[in-house]
């Protein structure tokens, strides 16, 4: 093959367009943006202090994610939740995490054991210093322990995005104190098989965690917010 006259051009490592959907994205998934918010082009690009092409192209991008449906003639939408998508991502998560787990025993270093450890013990002084704000970045630093110590940036890959997603469903439960216990009580028998290096002992631990996760969903996500609030159908998402 001849290749004197193909060029090869060295791009910046991340694009304006890449920014604004990192920054878009990460306030639909931690909530800031709630499902049913409207997103205007002009509007985002004023806020962010950018033209409205980067936004236009970043909010396509999160409308192929699955994040935004369009509104003709107006904009997107944040796509509301549904309990389907919930059950999905969960038994998905299952199948990557419980495999992210046993592929980590394999590998896992006394470092990453103490790292796990660590996390633990942060997340019970979160949880009895009555402050929970901490104990989303923890639960994810717990998880990311794992799929390092798996050793296969793909499976991290599908991982990080799954969890992101059941971070939009999982917020509210996160923020209370039964619903923390629980996630660092999962996370303790999660740790205890990693140690153990006890393959069929992990795997029922991660199903377990997540079937808890799920439960915690549907009662603080769906079946309490039926009980609250008034539809944001009209509102305006804007960042926070």
């Amino acid at each position: 093959m001849i290749t004197e006259n193909i060029k090869i051009l060295i791009t910046k490592p991340r694009s304006l367009r890449e920014k604004v959907y990192k920054v878009v994205r990460d306030n639909i998934l931690n909530g800031k943006i709630p499902p049913g918010s409207r997103l205007i082009e002009t509007r985002l690009a004023k806020e962010i202090g950018v033209s409205r092409t980067p936004v236009r192209e970043a909010l396509h991008m999160l409308e192929m994610e699955g994040l935004l449906e369009p509104i003709p003639r107006v904009g997107y939408k944040v796509k509301g939740i549904n309990w389907e998508e919930v059950e999905e991502i969960c038994e998905i998560r299952k199948v990557n995490e419980v495999l992210a787990a046993k592929w980590a025993i394999d590998h896992i270093t006394k470092r990453q054991i103490l790292a796990l450890e660590k996390n633990v013990r942060l997340s019970q002084e979160v949880l009895h210093s009555g402050h929970m704000q901490g104990i989303v970045e923890l639960d994810a630093q717990f998880h990311d322990l794992i799929v390092k110590a798996s050793k296969s940036q793909r499976l991290g890959e599908l991982c990080q995005l799954l969890r992101r997603h059941m971070l939009r469903y999982r917020l509210e439960a996160m923020y209370m104190p039964e619903g923390v216990s629980a996630t660092i009580e999962g996370h303790k028998k999660i740790l205890e098989c990693i140690k153990a290096k006890d393959k069929e002992g992990v795997e029922a631990a991660i199903k377990a965690h997540l079937d808890q996760a799920r439960d915690d969903i549907r009662y603080f996500a769906f079946e309490l917010s039926h009980k609250k609030a008034p539809e944001r159908e009209g509102r305006s998402g804007g960042l926070k």
